[in-house]
């Protein structure tokens, strides 16, 4: 670190809005300034901490270990910033601030959402902001505080922690079964189309599963979106491999052989030590983990 000049405050937030965002462009619009403005208080900033904060990707800005560090400062910055825009008069409440997340979307919808509702109630400074995606866990995730990924994560610089495990079966809705018949073995199931993931585009090694199970059933229609999955086998375009706890809740889908296909797939919630420290991140993390063990009988299936 350059002793005659100190990183400002400023600027460790102008950090923290490029390793969240990825981006200077994004960052900027974020923060109301202009692309060269974020370009010269990075600049500066790396000059004061005496080396570089941030390394382009394929994926965009990602932080250099000292940038970690940098950013790991501007959270608590931020943090303190919306303790005291509170205005109250009680002592200021450490979760607060903005934490992201990235989780695939069933879990952001049916686990993270109700979990992050309940603790804003009790941390209303609190902001999270979800990225849903199906991919496995990173070395360095450019701006995220934690991830939650299917399957056991191969990283080594961070926290990996198994949250439970949730059940893939088969489903058909009750009109193609009508029009199609119901199969009643794995052989009579392969003669239909399946709906499930773009299997060029599969990031997780975890969900490849339809090669195992059913290696000749031809795909029907597939997508990076499992809500498409849920919503195409419910509309009858093929028989969907589908988390149990999107497709029970839907009283038109049938489950078809669960017997036979009852595909169990841990969640791992990843993050790496210097963001658990932060007290918003410790609280979003066991807010994950509480609700996971809550929704064990969801997440399991109901069966046939």
């Amino acid at each position: 670190m350059d002793a005659t000049k100190r990183p400002r405050a400023d600027d460790l937030l102008v950090l923290l809005a490029v390793a969240r965002t990825g981006r200077y462009t994004s960052a900027a619009t974020h923060l109301g300034l202009d692309h060269t403005t974020v370009a010269r208080r990075i600049a500066a900033l790396e000059a004061a901490l005496g080396g570089r904060l941030l390394a382009q990707s394929a994926t965009g800005w990602e932080l250099t270990d000292r940038g970690r560090a940098a950013a790991e400062s501007a959270g608590r910055i931020e943090a303190a910033l919306s303790q005291l825009d509170g205005g109250g008069a009680d002592a200021p409440d450490p979760i607060a601030g903005v934490v992201r997340m990235s989780a695939t979307d069933g879990f952001s919808a049916y686990i993270a959402a109700p979990a992050i509702a309940a603790l804003r109630i009790e941390h209303p400074r609190l902001t999270v902001e979800i990225v849903a995606a199906t991919r496995r866990a990173a070395e360095h995730r450019a701006g995220l505080d934690l991830e939650v990924v299917v399957g056991a994560p191969q990283t080594h610089r961070a926290h990996a922690v198994k949250l439970g495990t949730y059940t893939l079966g088969m489903y058909a809705s009750r009109d193609y079964l009508a029009r199609a018949g119901r199969p009643q073995t794995r052989e009579e199931l392969e003669q239909h189309r399946l709906v499930y993931f773009v299997d060029s585009m599969l990031q997780v090694d975890a969900l490849d599963l339809p090669r195992r199970l059913v290696p000749r059933m031809q795909d029907g229609l597939t997508s990076t979106n499992v809500f498409v999955h849920v919503e195409a086998t419910r509309a009858g375009a093929g028989i969907g491999l589908l988390p149990c706890f999107a497709a029970d809740r839907h009283g038109d889908l049938v489950r078809l052989l669960p017997s036979v296909f009852a595909e169990k797939l841990p969640y791992y919630l990843v993050a790496r030590p210097e963001s658990l420290r932060l007290p918003a991140v410790a609280a979003l993390a066991e807010a994950l983990r509480a609700q996971t063990r809550a929704s064990k009988v969801m997440l399991d299936g109901a069966g046939d």
